[in-house]
């Protein structure tokens, strides 16, 4: 490069970095004040929105819930911020009230998780003008002559600019987001105060509390990464409630008309869904690893899937042998009693991420189980027979055999009482599993929809003709007794009394022979 060439380059270099320097002093200066937001502004299917960036402390203290907007003060309830709906106001208001029981887990979850992300919130900007319908800014056709939202451009295309959003001039809504102001505003109280309330769904004090000091001790936050969330950004997307030239009328439909559309496109995940995509729920992160690698359950060409990703459910005609949903409950009741941990202490907390040794051991066990369960002659049947048939019950159209192993319901039964029996009364899975495979050899699994089945009336309503999920944890102690885990004779005797509960249909209760039976007739079968 000769000398002239590299004097130009030089001289563009450093007027690039005076521009630079130039635009970074004119930006100090328009961000330097609080009450101006830099924004981009974008237009989709007609609508203009301004979006930008706030600290999560002003977007909990600027930000109001969208369900006390003026419009709707004749029937807002200053007390849950939810809109109490009645024939008047149903027109006015499209949306789900607000959980205040969230409030207390998505704070937990902003302070405790460390790579915690919300996505951007879509707000309304709106002024008091808007309310009075003699201001200045409405013409005599009850149109608007203004927007309220005050842009000014810092370009020559008016893409970018700065958006006033003044306490004086404008009060803000959140019509998309709710929930997540709401988590914010929480973990705002709790870093001021250093507690948080408990809430019901409708802002009903729990009277339990959790606490700063809880955060720090349990999942060892930092006090210093605490005190600076506040200053942490969060995305914002601005629309105004009234534009230039809408009547009042027009401007609600249209905003309402947004809020119902976001809403639509949100559709919220399959349980199935989230155990996929869950990174911090050990019991997930084993159960999706199982389901992927064991023989019983992975997928392989010359045969069909057996495990179904997305619904909790297995159909009666259904080739699958299980659910990830049931592979996800099988794991937190089997390991829940090795890995008490892994679980949040509190109810409706997330759960911290296992450390990986803790997650090797983790499959490690429940790999070893799967090996047990495979053994089990009703699994060895899949060389030969498809799920359905094995699974349907006698009446049904071409008949079955009415297993409940290929019942997600009796899979987890299976795993919730194994964890007790291996985890805490220290029984080891070769002994249980002999004695598991002779009672499957003689049918104890099968045919749940005759009056001679342990499981009748347990796992099958005979009244509805169908499976009883909610007889699961009755299923499990059944199951815990028959191996020999119960010894107590108090246990026994309420285990007995809730067998014949469960086996009375109608003020009838039916014996193992399928005879009607005073309830203290029944009683527990003997212990294998």
């Amino acid at each position: 490069m000769n000398d002239s060439a590299f004097d130009i380059e030089r001289e563009y270099l450093a007027r690039e970095n005076k521009d630079k320097q130039v635009l970074a002093l004119l930006l100090e200066k328009f961000l330097g004040k609080k009450d101006r937001i830099l924004v981009q502004k974008t237009e989709m299917g007609g609508s203009i929105a301004y979006v930008g960036s706030v600290t999560l402390e002003w977007f909990a203290g600027r930000v109001r819930f969208a369900s006390s907007l003026p419009l709707l003060q004749q029937k807002y309830n200053s007390e849950t911020d939810n809109v109490e709906i009645d024939a008047d106001s149903i027109e006015e208001i499209r949306q789900r009230p607000l959980d205040w029981s969230r409030q207390l887990p998505l704070a937990q979850y902003l302070a405790a998780r460390t790579n915690h992300k919300f996505p951007p919130v879509l707000v309304v900007i709106n002024q008091p003008w808007v309310d009075n319908p003699k201001a200045a800014e409405w013409n005599k056709q009850g149109s608007a002559t203004k927007s309220t939202i005050d842009f000014t451009p810092l370009d020559k295309d008016g893409k970018v600019g700065l958006l006033n959003v003044s306490e004086e001039d404008v009060t803000i809504y959140a019509l998309d987001g709710q929930h997540r102001l709401m988590g914010v505003q929480g973990l705002m109280e709790l870093i001021k105060t250093r507690k948080l309330q408990r809430y019901k769904k409708d802002k009903t004090a729990d009277d339990t509390f959790i606490t700063l000091s809880d955060l720090i001790e349990q999942y060892h936050v930092d006090p210093a990464y605490l005190q600076n969330l506040p200053t942490e950004k969060i995305g914002i997307e601005f629309i105004c409630a009234i534009a230039a030239g809408e009547t009042r009328e027009q401007a609600r439909r249209r905003v309402r008309s947004i809020f119902v559309h976001v809403n639509l496109m949100a559709a919220p995940l399959t349980k199935g869904q989230l155990a996929q995509l869950n990174e911090d729920d050990g019991f997930s992160i084993v159960a999706r690893k199982i389901a992927v690698t064991h023989p019983l359950l992975e997928q392989k060409r010359d045969r069909k899937p057996r495990v179904n990703w997305d619904s909790a459910t297995v159909a009666s005609k259904s080739t699958v042998l299980t659910t990830l949903q049931a592979l996800q409950d099988m794991s937190g009741r089997y390991l829940g009693q090795k890995f008490p941990l892994w679980k949040p202490l509190d109810k409706g907390l997330i759960p911290m991420r296992p450390e990986n040794d803790e997650l090797q051991e983790g499959i490690k066990q429940l790999y070893q189980l799967f090996d047990y369960l495979a053994s089990l002659p009703s699994y060895q049947l899949l060389e030969e027979e498809d799920t359905p048939a094995l699974r349907r019950f006698s009446f049904e159209k071409d008949g079955g055999e009415g297993n409940m192993l290929f019942r997600p319901v009796g899979q987890v039964a299976i795993a919730q009482a194994l964890g007790i029996l291996v985890f805490r009364k220290g029984l080891l899975l070769e002994e249980i599993f002999k004695k598991l495979r002779r009672f499957d050899q003689k049918g104890g699994f099968s045919n749940i929809e005759y009056p001679q089945s342990l499981w009748y009336g347990v796992l099958y309503d005979p009244n509805k003709k169908r499976v009883q999920v909610a007889g699961r944890d009755l299923a499990a102690k059944l199951l815990i007794y028959i191996l020999g885990g119960i010894t107590d004779q108090m246990e026994r005797a309420e285990l007995r009394t809730a067998l014949a509960n469960a086996r009375t249909v109608e003020n009838k209760t039916i014996s193992f022979d399928g005879k009607f039976v005073e309830p203290k007739e029944v009683g527990l079968p003997p212990v294998l």
